[in-house]
């Protein structure tokens, strides 16, 4: 637990701070806004698990819990009787979760939660509703996800440390992983909260198109990729490739786990420019 301290953010809402990575969790606006806008909204998450029959989200970086437990709580609201919405979560530790968990007062968000939560970090599942369920997988992502009893995903939160302190999670190899789960003949949307012009281009690289996201605050857009290009309201363009991808000194896709800054190199670069998002 004292790898974590509480931070009141300029709103006036409280987070959590990580001491070593030293990172803020939502830092802009707080946990709740942040899922809520990122996550919750920008995925339909709600419309779209009314309306899809057995619907399968994957919450990638359980950290502290609030983007699981922000969408579980609209989850629970729904009425649907086409079968089950399975959440699974993914991380290393439990430990971000079991701090939120002794200061749920302070941060507010794991209140009337914390009964759920309790059992999930003691049993690994707990059912949160009648057709609503929630599992956690610890350890390594890029083995539990390759675990082959592990439905394909509708939807992807992906929230991770950043990449200074956590590359292995941002690598063209991991998202080819994480691609590989998806099925090809269904959407699959992920919402993260960069605009990182290396991370775009380690997903794209890896065979997600990539889309400019949704604003949270002060921060004017974020990040959604897709296994369909068609699910992307606002794809990244040729101007993205020539303005930025180009001109820019940390365009270079990570790979193997390292965070190595520097251009993109040229056949990277053909590679992207040959991309169908980018034709036409």
């Amino acid at each position: 637990m004292n790898h974590f301290e509480l931070v009141p953010l300029k709103n006036g809402v409280m987070s959590l701070r990580a001491l070593e990575p030293r990172e803020t969790f939502h830092p802009g606006v707080g946990p709740v806004e942040e899922a809520t806008v990122l996550h919750v909204k920008q995925q339909r998450l709600v419309e779209r698990c009314s309306e899809t029959e057995n619907f399968q989200l994957w919450d990638v970086g359980f950290g502290a819990g609030a983007n699981v437990i922000t969408a579980l709580r609209q989850l629970q609201k729904i009425d649907s009787s086409r079968g089950m919405t399975s959440v699974h979560s993914f991380d290393r530790t439990t430990a971000p979760m079991e701090f939120a968990l002794q200061n749920a007062k302070a941060l507010g968000y794991p209140l009337g939660f914390e009964t759920q939560v309790r059992e999930l970090l003691e049993r690994g599942r707990v059912q949160v509703g009648p057709r609503l369920s929630w599992e956690l997988h610890l350890g390594d992502f890029s083995q539990q996800s390759q675990d082959s009893r592990l439905p394909a995903p509708h939807a992807i939160f992906y929230d991770p440390y950043s990449p200074v302190g956590n590359p292995e999670m941002w690598t063209v190899e991991n998202f080819k992983n994480l691609l590989s789960k998806l099925n090809p003949e269904r959407s699959c949307l992920l919402t993260n909260y960069t605009r990182s012009t290396r991370v775009r281009v380690s997903m794209l690289l890896a065979g997600f198109s990539v889309g400019v996201g949704c604003s949270v605050h002060e921060k004017d857009e974020t990040t959604i990729a897709s296994n369909c290009l068609a699910s992307l309201t606002r794809p990244l363009g040729r101007a993205w490739l020539e303005k930025r991808v180009r001109v820019s000194h940390s365009a270079a896709p990570l790979r193997h786990g390292s965070y190595l800054s520097g251009p993109i190199g040229n056949a990277d670069f053909e590679m992207l420019s040959g991309l169908p998002q980018f034709q036409g």
